[in-house]
Protein backbone atom coordinates (compact mmCIF):
# COMPACT_ATOMS: atom_id res chain seq x y z
CA UNK A 1 0.00 0.00 0.00
CA UNK A 2 1.13 3.24 -0.95
CA UNK A 3 0.30 7.18 0.50
CA UNK A 4 0.22 10.24 -0.35
CA UNK A 5 0.88 13.13 1.71
CA UNK A 6 -0.47 16.59 -0.02
CA UNK A 7 1.21 19.60 2.61
CA UNK A 8 -0.28 22.85 1.69
CA UNK A 9 -0.31 26.71 2.88
CA UNK A 10 -3.54 27.39 1.50
CA UNK A 11 -4.55 30.65 0.03
CA UNK A 12 -8.31 31.66 -1.30
CA UNK A 13 -10.41 28.40 -0.74
CA UNK A 14 -13.66 29.85 -1.61
CA UNK A 15 -16.74 28.27 -3.12
CA UNK A 16 -15.29 26.19 -5.75
CA UNK A 17 -12.86 24.84 -4.31
CA UNK A 18 -15.20 23.13 -2.10
CA UNK A 19 -16.89 21.93 -5.21
CA UNK A 20 -13.95 20.81 -6.74
CA UNK A 21 -12.19 19.09 -3.87
CA UNK A 22 -15.90 16.94 -3.58
CA UNK A 23 -15.36 15.85 -7.35
CA UNK A 24 -11.64 15.35 -7.35
CA UNK A 25 -12.62 12.58 -4.06
CA UNK A 26 -15.15 11.18 -5.85
CA UNK A 27 -12.83 10.61 -9.39
CA UNK A 28 -10.47 9.41 -7.08
CA UNK A 29 -12.73 6.91 -5.53
CA UNK A 30 -14.23 5.76 -8.61
CA UNK A 31 -11.77 5.80 -11.86
CA UNK A 32 -8.42 5.32 -9.66
CA UNK A 33 -8.89 2.63 -6.93
CA UNK A 34 -8.27 5.06 -4.08
CA UNK A 35 -8.77 3.61 -0.54
CA UNK A 36 -8.99 6.23 2.18
CA UNK A 37 -8.24 10.26 2.07
CA UNK A 38 -8.38 12.20 4.95
CA UNK A 39 -7.67 15.55 5.08
CA UNK A 40 -7.41 18.78 7.57
CA UNK A 41 -7.04 22.49 7.76
CA UNK A 42 -5.50 24.25 10.51
CA UNK A 43 -5.27 28.10 10.10
CA UNK A 44 -3.37 28.40 6.97
CA UNK A 45 -2.08 25.08 6.51
CA UNK A 46 -3.91 21.82 5.13
CA UNK A 47 -2.64 18.65 5.13
CA UNK A 48 -4.35 15.38 2.89
CA UNK A 49 -3.58 11.71 2.78
CA UNK A 50 -4.86 9.55 0.73
CA UNK A 51 -4.15 5.75 0.28
CA UNK A 52 -3.56 3.99 -2.60
CA UNK A 53 -2.78 -0.10 -3.38
CA UNK A 54 -0.73 0.85 -6.18
CA UNK A 55 1.83 3.28 -7.69
CA UNK A 56 0.21 2.46 -11.24
CA UNK A 57 -3.09 4.04 -9.56
CA UNK A 58 -1.41 7.24 -7.98
CA UNK A 59 0.48 7.72 -11.83
CA UNK A 60 -2.90 7.33 -13.38
CA UNK A 61 -4.80 9.50 -11.22
CA UNK A 62 -1.77 12.45 -11.16
CA UNK A 63 -2.47 12.38 -15.31
CA UNK A 64 -6.36 12.49 -15.51
CA UNK A 65 -7.23 15.74 -17.24
CA UNK A 66 -9.77 16.89 -14.65
CA UNK A 67 -7.41 16.70 -11.95
CA UNK A 68 -4.36 18.23 -13.88
CA UNK A 69 -7.04 20.92 -14.26
CA UNK A 70 -7.64 21.75 -10.54
CA UNK A 71 -4.31 21.37 -9.77
CA UNK A 72 -3.40 24.20 -12.22
CA UNK A 73 -6.52 26.15 -10.15
CA UNK A 74 -4.31 24.80 -6.75
CA UNK A 75 -0.93 26.92 -7.89
CA UNK A 76 -3.24 29.74 -9.85
CA UNK A 77 -5.37 30.68 -6.49
CA UNK A 78 -6.08 28.23 -4.04
CA UNK A 79 -2.49 27.62 -2.55
CA UNK A 80 0.26 29.46 -2.11
CA UNK A 81 3.01 26.91 -1.94
CA UNK A 82 2.46 22.69 -1.45
CA UNK A 83 4.99 19.64 -1.02
CA UNK A 84 3.48 16.19 -2.09
CA UNK A 85 5.44 13.02 -1.29
CA UNK A 86 4.20 9.68 -1.90
CA UNK A 87 5.52 6.88 0.47
CA UNK A 88 5.46 3.38 0.49
CA UNK A 89 3.41 1.98 3.68
CA UNK A 90 5.71 -1.29 5.28
CA UNK A 91 4.10 -1.62 8.52
CA UNK A 92 0.36 -0.88 9.44
CA UNK A 93 -1.35 -2.06 12.75
CA UNK A 94 -4.34 -0.73 14.40
CA UNK A 95 -6.47 -0.95 17.99
CA UNK A 96 -9.91 -1.68 17.48
CA UNK A 97 -12.29 -2.11 20.10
Amino acid sequence: MFAVIFKAKTGVQDAEYSKTVGLMRDLAFSKYNCQDFIAVTEGEQEIAISYWNSQEDIQRWHQDSQHSVAQQMGRDKWYTSYIVEVVEIKRRYSFCE
